[in-house]
C-alpha cells in the first residue's frame, strides 16, 4: 500500500516530481541490480558526499563551477566499481532518444553514477552491466516507485558490525513530503549501511546487526562499537546512496545545499553513519518552477530521506541467506 499525504493523496516517491522517471533492473540470481533516475529534459543537480568509501562518476558536472547546467540522469547500482559500467548504456539510452548537453557535434547526456558494495551476498562475479544500465532506464516510468529488493537495492543490507552471518536486508525505499503552495521534496534511497537503522521518532532500532546469527535481537552497533567491536573485513561492504528532488526552482550552489541538508536524513536513520567503510553519497535534482525557501526545501529533503531509509528496510524481503522484515 502506498503512503498517504492527505493533500497529495497517495505517494509515489521521487516520481511525485513531474519530469522525473525510475526504472529498476534486479539480477536475483547473482543479487545485484542497479536503478536509473531520469530527467530527460534536463534537471540543476546538486551533490553531497560525506561517506570515504565512495565509487562515482560524473561527479564534477555537479559542481557549481561546471559548464554543464544540467544533468539527464542519476544512476545508483550494486556491483562496487564494476557497477559504474551501468551509467554507459542509461547516456546510450538517452542518446538515443535525443537526450543530452547540445556540443555542437552531438547531444551527450550528463548522468552522474554512484554504487555500492553488495559483491559479498551473492555471486561476487555477477554486477550491473551497460546492457542492464540500458534495460533499466528503458523500465523507467513515472509510476509509484518499486520498494524493497530491486534495482540498486537488490543485494542491500545492513548491520555488518559482526559480517554478513549477523546482518539483515535491505534495499530501495522512497517518500515525499509536500509544502505549502504545491511544493515538493522527494527521496529514493538504496540503503547499504554498515550501521543500524533507526525510526528518527522512538530511536528504536527496526534493522541492523543481530546478537546472534538465528536471533532477531538487535546487538545496537553503536553500542559494540564504543565497547571495542570493529567491523574488521565486514566493512568494506557498505554505502548509502539518496536521491533527494523538488519542483522548487534552485540554482546548482541551491542544489548543492539541498543535498547537504538531506544528507542529514541518513545521519538520523542510521547508525553509524558515514564512516571509513560507507560511501555515503546523496544527489539532489531540482525540476519546476514553484519558489520556496532553501532551509524549508532542506527541513523537508531531510524528513523524506529518512522515512525513505526506513521505508527500504521495512519491504526488504529475505534474499541471499539474509533475513528481511518484508
Amino acid at each position: 500500500m502506498l503512503p498517504y499525504n492527505q493533500e497529495l493523496g497517495p505517494v509515489k516517491g521521487l516520481t511525485d516530481i513531474a519530469g522525473i522517471r525510475v526504472g529498476h533492473i534486479s539480477d536475483y540470481a547473482g543479487v545485484t541490480g542497479c536503478t536509473a533516475i531520469l530527467c530527460e529534459e534536463g534537471a540543476v543537480g546538486g551533490v553531497d558526499i560525506r561517506g570515504s568509501a565512495t565509487g562515482t562518476e560524473e561527479i564534477a558536472t555537479l559542481d557549481p563551477g561546471h559548464v554543464t547546467p544540467q544533468v539527464h540522469g542519476i544512476v545508483l547500482a550494486g556491483g562496487s566499481a564494476f557497477g559504474l559500467e551501468a551509467a554507459s548504456g542509461v547516456r546510450r539510452y538517452l542518446e538515443h532518444r535525443g537526450f543530452g548537453y547540445a556540443t555542437g557535434a552531438a547531444k551527450v547526456p550528463i548522468v552522474p553514477a554512484a554504487i555500492l558494495y553488495d559483491l559479498g551476498i551473492g555471486k561476487a562475479s555477477v554486477r550491473p552491466t551497460a546492457a542492464m544500465g540500458e534495460a533499466a532506464a528503458a523500465a523507467a516510468t513515472d509510476d509509484a516507485v518499486k520498494e524493497g529488493c530491486v534495482g540498486a537495492g537488490t543485494g542491500a543490507t545492513v548491520g555488518k558490525i559482526f559480517g554478513m552471518g549477523r546482518a539483515m536486508k535491505s534495499g530501495v525505499g522512497s517518500f515525499t513530503v509536500e509544502l505549502s503552495g504545491g511544493v515538493l521534496v522527494a527521496a529514493l534511497v538504496a540503503v547499504n549501511a554498515l550501521g543500524d537503522v533507526r525510526d528518527p521518532a522512538t530511536g528504536k532500532i527496526i534493522a541492523g546487526a543481530r546478537k546472534t546469527a538465528a536471533g532477531r535481537e538487535f546487538a545496537d552497533s553503536n553500542e559494540q562499537m564504543m565497547r571495542g567491536a570493529g567491523p574488521g573485513g565486514a566493512g568494506r561492504g557498505n554505502t548509502t546512496l539518496a536521491v533527494a528532488a523538488t519542483n522548487a526552482r534552485l540554482t546548482k550552489v541551491q542544489a548543492t545545499k539541498l543535498a547537504q541538508f538531506a544528507s542529514l536524513g541518513v545521519a538520523r536513520a542510521i547508525y553509524p553513519v558515514n564512516t571509513m567503510f560507507d560511501g555515503d553519497t546523496t544527489f539532489a535534482l531540482s525540476l519546476g518552477t514553484r519558489t520556496a525557501d532553501i532551509n524549508t526545501l532542506g527541513v523537508a529533503a531531510a524528513e523524506a530521506v529518512a522515512q525513505a531509509i526506513l521505508r527500504a528496510v521495512k519491504f526488504a524481503k529475505t534474499l541471499g541467506g539474509v533475513p528481511g522484515l518484508g
